[in-house]
């Protein structure tokens, strides 16, 4: 059942943004398409109520719980940044918009934008963790633990990854290539 929750919460997020983006740019209803933008995080709140549910009700706590917890906090992490990407791209082919920036390539303006995403990754894979040990602590010592203790070192693993790919465009940036005489 939660496997089947994540998998409509996530059919969900995508037909809440393209109506929310054919509201607002389609429909000329910006404020109609923003309202439904913001029903996104419901989703996620819908799915932590039931995956508690089904681990107070007696469910042993397993890998769909832990799926459950980290698709909540990749959604935490990179909800908004898939939402605003998306609407940049839908503004400027629908909606004259201007074009959508593209990330720098090169020099310490990469390694900033490296940054960045280094940050929102690790926001999801820390709010994962937050949500794997509250569902921890919420078993208690009576349950198996060990698949949950399992997510939380894939979320940890995600954190170094994003780290040392950040630390590498800082201290090794990407140089622009050189003009041909």
């Amino acid at each position: 059942m939660i496997v089947t929750l994540i998998v409509l919460c996530e059919v969900a997020f995508w037909v809440l943004l393209v109506a929310g983006l054919a509201l607002r740019y389609w429909a000329k209803r910006p404020r109609l398409g923003a309202a439904v933008l913001l029903c996104e995080p419901l989703l996620e709140i819908v799915l932590l109520v039931v995956t508690a549910i089904d681990l107070k009700n007696g469910a042993q706590p397993d890998w769909k719980h832990g799926l459950a917890a980290v698709y909540i906090g990749f959604t935490v992490g990179l909800g908004h940044s898939t939402i605003r990407w998306a609407d940049a791209r839908v503004a400027h082919r629908y909606a004259g918009g201007p074009p959508p920036v593209k990330p720098p390539k090169y020099g310490m303006a990469r390694a900033v934008h490296e940054w960045r995403v280094a940050g929102r990754w690790t926001a999801a894979a820390v709010t994962a963790l937050a949500l794997l040990q509250a569902a921890v602590w919420y078993v208690g010592g009576d349950g198996d633990v060990s698949s949950l203790r399992m997510w939380q070192e894939k979320m940890l693993w995600l954190i170094g990854i994003n780290l040392v790919i950040a630390v590498g465009y800082t201290v090794f940036p990407k140089q622009e290539p050189k003009a041909a005489p």
